[in-house]
């Protein structure tokens, strides 16, 4: 009913003003001056999106408002006339609309609702959650995705449906299955729940069966971890585990492929008066990045299950982490076979994005200054170095011994940072490390790379994780139980470059 309808509007722009008097609150980030830029950018944009849904809410709740006068004065005048058996009175007898009413975000069957209906639930219980500790970045981020919904008449032609986002959210974050997801981690199979946690776990794995149908890889099966906690989901660009997530573009999908469209861009002339244009129609392409299963094991034994305080807290925690080692090690190295593509696998595959250094099995201070001038002018002014740290020290030993190799480029080491020409620099082991001299020998060597990383390279979360209990694990002599078990996880993702010519590495041929 529009009464109902008025009263989630009214929530959801609550919810809406709320967060905008947070982000209004906000002292300055803390980082150097590339990860407070980032922070302010991230919040900026957010408040972009909060403004754009407070604006299409209160157009929506204009008529919603209009109705519910309409009907109110209609009840007040049915209260002055005498109510007579077989009038039409007896229709309009009770109270006025309660405008603000506080509804269970839970009530009903999340899978029957109506799409914008548990979108705005779904945001009602990021709003009411007290018991696990989100992020303010993974609030905006779930929030972010819930916005982003078609019409029931689009559903299937989004690469992201916040409804399907909600509603395993709806099914995951209630009491009853949160009870239910402690006791499997614990117990497993022989886990005892209760009508209540049995019905919530039957709605879920209903869901997601009847979901996975229309899909020929899925996710589906095993136990779907609480949206509230599940890495596929909250993963964001501030990811401290994962640098390049910090940098780069990050999709969210609830398919099986992201599609993109990418150009070099218009081709733009001046003509004469009265002269025919020129074809400036651009050349357009459709890159793909496909999702791969990635999984993870975690054994423990018999004994740690019964007697650590908090234990399945604890085991997400560990899950959590060895698929964040994992993205950090594919987004560098990656070979893109059953697995994400790395920058360094793909640029060093990519002939127009690859500078040679100068001399073959030597790295000197003017390979800097040759990688540096080879990327296009228009990615420069975001651009970020990645590197091990290894082949940091060697830069750093360039400028500290030859003044004629450092003229080549700058290095800025105030305040604990380390630039180069001028941008940020991202180190990490798991990009291409070495030992002793740099690159050491004539072989093919990937050395470091440096690009626009956000309009480059690709990372696709497939939203939702899953995890099943393994009962008994067995040694490999008689095959007898081990007296441990194991949780078994598995979640979807991808990664690639898909703009070239953003970036560029040095490489040793």
């Amino acid at each position: 009913m529009a009464v109902d309808r008025l009263s989630e509007v009214d929530h959801e722009l609550e919810i809406i003003e709320q967060r905008l008097a947070e982000i209004e609150g906000m002292g300055e980030p803390d980082g150097d001056e590339v990860a407070r830029s980032a922070v302010l950018d991230e919040r900026n944009a957010e408040v972009d999106d909060l403004i754009e849904r407070h604006r299409e809410l209160q157009e929506e709740r204009e008529p919603l408002v209009e109705r519910a006068q309409r009907l109110l004065d209609v009840r007040e005048a049915a209260k002055t006339r005498t109510r007579v058996d077989g009038d039409g009175s007896r229709y309009l007898g009770g109270s006025g609309p309660a405008f603000n009413q506080r509804k269970d975000p839970f009530e009903g069957d999340p899978t029957t609702l109506p799409r914008q209906e548990v979108i705005s639930r779904a945001m009602s219980v990021m709003d009411r959650e007290k018991h696990v500790y989100v992020p303010d970045d993974g609030k905006a981020q779930i929030e972010q995705f819930l916005r982003r919904s078609g019409s029931k008449e689009e559903e299937g032609t989004f690469q992201l449906d916040g409804s399907y986002i909600a509603r395993r959210l709806l099914l995951t974050e209630n009491d009853a299955y949160r009870s239910a997801f402690m006791k499997y981690v614990r117990l497993g199979s022989v886990a005892a729940f209760d009508p209540a946690e049995q019905a919530a776990v039957a709605r879920y794995q209903d869901f997601e069966v009847k979901r996975a149908m229309g899909e020929v890889t899925t996710t589906a099966g095993g136990f779907g971890i609480p949206v509230l906690i599940d890495s596929s989901i909250i993963l964001t660009s501030g990811a401290a585990d994962v640098p390049l997530l910090r940098y780069c573009r990050i999709e969210t999908v609830t398919n099986n492929l992201w599609k993109g469209v990418s150009s070099a861009g218009m081709t733009w002339a001046f003509t004469t008066e009265a002269t025919e244009s020129t074809d400036a129609s651009p050349t357009l392409a459709q890159p793909t990045v496909a999702v791969h299963t990635a999984r993870g094991v975690v054994p423990y034994s018999i004994e740690v299950n019964m007697d650590y305080p908090g234990f399945a807290s604890e085991m997400g925690q560990l899950i959590n982490q060895g698929y964040n080692d994992l993205l950090a090690v594919h987004t560098m190295t990656g070979s893109g076979t059953g697995a994400p593509f790395g920058i360094f696998t793909a640029l060093a595959a990519t002939g127009a994005s690859q500078v040679a250094t100068s001399t073959d099995g030597s790295f000197a201070g003017a390979d800097i200054f040759k990688v540096w001038n080879a990327l296009p002018e228009r990615f420069r002014s975001n651009a970020t170095w990645v590197m091990s740290v290894s082949v940091q020290s060697a830069i750093r030993s360039f400028s500290a011994s030859s003044a004629a190799t450092s003229s080549y480029f700058a290095i800025d080491l105030t305040g604990g940072t380390f630039r180069i020409n001028d941008r940020p620099v991202i180190l990490t082991d798991y990009a291409p490390t070495f030992s002793g001299s740099i690159p050491g020998t004539t072989g093919a060597a990937n050395i470091l790379a440096v690009g626009d990383w956000r309009q480059s390279y690709l990372w696709v979360n497939r939203a939702g994780m899953s995890i099943e209990q393994i009962p008994h694990l067995f040694g490999p002599t008689n095959r007898l139980p081990l007296a441990q078990r194991a949780l078994f996880a598995w979640a979807r993702v991808g990664g690639n470059v898909v703009a070239s010519n953003g970036a560029r590495i040095l490489l040793n041929t």
